[in-house]
């Protein structure tokens, strides 16, 4: 069965049992690295006693094992020690597999559904605009109005599937609204017809812009009493979201979500841009793509939302997922219904996972176990190196200390949360 689960698809990156380490030599007196490299990799390498390295480090106050993974200052240090220069030529390894540039055959590709990032003010009716498009009740489920994770769901028009992705619309979700935007392929800018442009729709289309996609505007609420569509677009002229009828490129939709009044409009205009767009992927390779969102099931163990960008996941395949690794033991769609296989631009919840990833990790999945146990336990060890350079210990003394004499404004702390971006919020 495992033959027939991983047959036909290219793997993202050449991951052999050296794929995640780094390449050193030694050339006319440089020494010529890739990458983060262990205490014991750089000693063989300039052919000194790894105990010379430890002991140099010992003296400078700072604790290393033979193992210990050395950054780049660390290791112009040790070079200039022993008489060497040193280069680090910067490559794209398996376990930076994020910063991979794929050049796929265009006979390969397939057009793919548009991935669609609702965003607004809070209470100008994205969860609405998300239940009218879907025919359900998610805005009875919310608490006070308000989406409180990220979620993600597939709408079909006329045989084209759109993919939504609902970000939260409250203020503290800034973060969180914007890993939504760096995920899409079109926003679309949701403003009240009788509120306006409001500090989270100017906040909305930064985000659109930084992210250099196409925005559509719905205007909803039409059917209240005080709906002032000129004065929306005269508002958002003004933020340089310039409407076709003065001149600009941004499509304009006026709706009512809660009467569920040109929804269909708005969705053909959605598929309209996508095919200007010319979207697409290749779906015979191993898949690529970002969680939206994560958290500790006390029954499943950690459960997360990957939307895949690139390739194919299926049932059974290995996983890297930020720093962690697993197998997608299961996946269920948007209706909590089991699938095989999720294909470009589809959103779909697993379980299987080591460890709860946070929200915007990238992930990519292997055809071995091996493959992805290795290349986390890199990307974990480069991670560790990155925090090590930045923390120190200290003791809780020592912080209120600082705090009472005015040299730190805050005191870290343990959060719990029930997702990784309600966490994040908090922060």
């Amino acid at each position: 069965m495992a033959k027939k689960v991983n047959a036909g698809r290219k793997t993202n990156v050449s991951t052999k049992v050296t794929s995640g380490k780094t390449s050193t030599k030694v050339n006319n007196g440089v020494f010529v690295y890739t990458g983060a490299i262990t205490v014991g990799e750089l000693a063989k390498t300039l052919k000194v006693l790894p105990s010379e390295i430890i002991k140099y480090f010992f003296l400078k106050g700072k604790m290393v094992t033979i193992n210990a993974l050395l950054d780049d200052e660390m290791i112009g240090t040790i070079c200039l020690e022993h008489g060497f220069d040193f280069q680090k030529k910067v490559l794209v390894e398996a376990e930076n597999f994020e910063n991979l540039e794929i050049s796929d055959n265009p006979a390969d590709l397939k057009k793919r559904p548009p991935v669609v990032t609702i965003m607004g003010h809070v209470d100008h009716g994205k969860t609405t605009l998300i239940d009218a498009i879907r025919d359900s009740k998610l805005v009875e489920s919310e608490f006070g109005g308000i989406s409180q994770g990220i979620g993600a769901y597939q709408k079909e028009i006329k045989g084209q599937k759109i993919t939504f992705i609902d970000t939260p619309g409250h203020e503290a979700f800034t973060a969180m609204r914007s890993r939504g935007a760096s995920v899409t392929d079109i926003v679309v800018l949701v403003v009240a017809a009788d509120d306006g442009v409001m500090p989270q729709t100017i906040e909305a289309i930064d985000h659109a812009k930084a992210a250099n996609v196409p925005i559509i505007v719905a205007i909803n609420k039409i059917d209240k009493a005080g709906a002032d569509v000129q004065r929306v677009k005269n508002e958002l002229l003004a933020q340089n979201v310039v409407a076709e009828e003065f001149g600009g490129d941004v499509l304009f939709v006026e709706i009512s979500a809660k009467k569920k009044l040109k929804i269909e409009s708005l969705l053909e205009t959605i598929v309209m841009v996508s095919e200007m767009q010319a979207l697409k992927a290749n779906p015979s390779r191993y898949a690529l793509g970002t969680v939206l969102e994560a958290h500790l099931d006390k029954f499943e163990g950690p459960k997360a939302t990957l939307l895949v960008q690139n390739g194919t996941l299926k049932t059974g395949d290995f996983l890297v997922v930020g720093t962690s690794c697993g197998k997608a033991r299961r996946m269920t769609n948007e209706f909590n219904k089991v699938v095989s296989a999720a294909a470009p631009s589809t959103p779909v919840v697993i379980i299987g996972l080591s460890e709860v990833p946070q929200a915007g990790d990238p992930f990519m999945s292997f055809p071995t176990e091996k493959e992805s146990r290795e290349i986390a336990l890199r990307r974990k060890q480069l991670k560790d190196l990155k925090e090590k350079r930045t923390t120190s210990a200290a003791t809780l003394e020592d912080l209120f200390n600082l705090k009472k004499e005015g040299e730190i404004q805050n005191i870290n702390i343990v959060l719990k949360a029930d997702s990784t971006g309600s966490a994040e919020a908090v922060k």
